[in-house]
């Protein structure tokens, strides 16, 4: 694969992802009555939602800020991972493995992506 394709199918990723994030810790932050009915009904308090919201935001605009930040890149990427598993996890325990769809689908994109963040800035480890 070359590294237009990887570019490609990086972007294509982080806009989805970031779409879909980005909308989530916006209902957050405005109280929206499907996302908080369903993340109280988990169990979660609804000051974490407040923090989850602000978190997914700032996520989205480290995501999507080209060639820069790709330290900071990798915490979101960790952070979206985690997001993704709590949920999937608090899902299949409350609600059934049916409401787990779209965390199988939101990881399933997260991890193709981060795979083609890996292309396209490999690690370098040095010794200190």
């Amino acid at each position: 694969m070359n590294t237009q394709t990887s570019k490609a199918i990086y972007w294509t990723g982080a806009i989805l992802i970031s779409l879909w994030f980005g909308a989530s810790g916006f209902f957050e932050l405005t109280h929206n009555p499907i996302v908080w009915d369903i993340t109280v009904q988990l169990g979660y308090p609804p000051h974490f939602i407040y923090i989850l919201g602000v978190a997914k935001l700032l996520g989205v605009i480290v995501l999507l800020t080209p060639g820069r930040l790709l330290r900071l890149k990798e915490w979101v990427f960790a952070g979206i991972f985690f997001d993704i598993l709590f949920a999937f996890f608090s899902k299949i325990a409350v609600l059934g493995f049916a409401a787990t769809i779209d965390a199988i689908i939101a990881f399933t994109i997260i991890t193709v992506t981060y795979i083609q963040y890996r292309k396209l800035y490999p690690a370098t480890f040095t010794k200190a």
